[in-house]
């Protein structure tokens, strides 16, 4: 916070990708590290099923200069997550009521039901997403020394269990933003907007699913899946074109969106704090 304090859960904003760009900006001239770089790379982003000019950071001559571009500038509170790519980044989230939230992914790539979802959660971007499948390429596959299960850990059951009540814990801090006319103005806005359909208290989300605007829904997603039959046109990339694609975007709460930094799914927008947030 500008004081100098930290709030548990809250967004995220130490700047992941410009770690990664400054790492990358050594590699130059020496091509061993560059290929294990390229390798690691490979391993958190490469999708098989893309032939567009995303492939060519895993084929041919690996550069890194390229990649550096795409990681520079990204905003706090947005990072390249696992399975996403360079070119679509994705906002980090804050954690707090995240028990609350059906979909914790920005592409509602798993689901929330409980409990043990959160710990099953945990336990998978621990390292567990290495051992996933996309046709013939398994992320560990791509490392360059093979994957010793003995070597590898997950936290135990009574660890998961905590850790998940822990995040049940955390809570909202108070708006310190006054109820000011401007304040006023956006609720008569957000009424006016309709936008309680998506985002009504107290939640601030319906805990749904919108299709991206290229995505065809299959009959039996309706069956299995919270889907909003509403697309809102938003960049289909990171729901289409990475790993992490579902087809969809969830719907997020705006719990604490007075205290973000970076907004959209791809973190694209900065502000500063929004005044008479929620």
């Amino acid at each position: 916070m500008p004081d100098g304090t930290a709030w548990k859960g809250a967004q995220g904003n130490f700047p992941f990708d410009r770690a990664m760009a400054d790492d990358l900006a050594t590699l130059d001239g020496n091509a061993a590290t560059a290929r294990r770089k390229q390798a690691l790379l490979r391993r958190l982003y490469f999708a098989p099923w893309l032939t567009t000019e995303q492939t060519a950071l895993w084929s041919g001559e690996f550069n890194p200069a390229s990649v550096r571009d795409a990681l520079v500038g990204r905003n706090p509170g947005s990072m390249t997550r696992h399975r996403s790519h360079p070119n679509f980044p994705i906002q980090i989230p804050d954690l707090i009521g995240v028990q609350h939230r059906r979909y914790p992914d920005r592409t509602g790539l798993q689901q929330n039901r409980g409990l043990s979802d959160l710990m099953r959660y945990a336990a998978l971007n621990q390292g567990g997403d290495d051992l996933s499948a996309f046709g013939d390429f398994t992320p560990a596959a791509a490392r360059q020394r093979p994957l010793e299960p003995q070597s590898s850990s997950r936290y135990s059951d009574e660890q998961l269990y905590a850790l998940a009540k822990y995040l049940e814990s955390l809570q909202h801090p108070p708006n310190p933003n006054p109820r000011n006319a401007a304040a006023v103005r956006g609720e008569k806005i957000f009424a006016r907007e309709g936008c309680g359909g998506g985002h009504a208290p107290p939640l601030y989300t319906n805990n749904k699913i919108t299709p991206a605007a290229a995505f065809a829904v299959p009959a039996d997603h309706r069956r299995k899946y919270d889907i909003l039959n509403v697309v809102v046109g938003a960049d289909p990339g990171l729901t289409m074109q990475t790993r992490r694609g579902t087809g969809y975007y969830k719907v997020p709460s705006l719990r604490g969106v007075w205290a973000r930094s970076a907004f959209e799914h791809s973190g694209l927008w900065r502000t500063g704090w929004i005044q008479g947030g929620l």
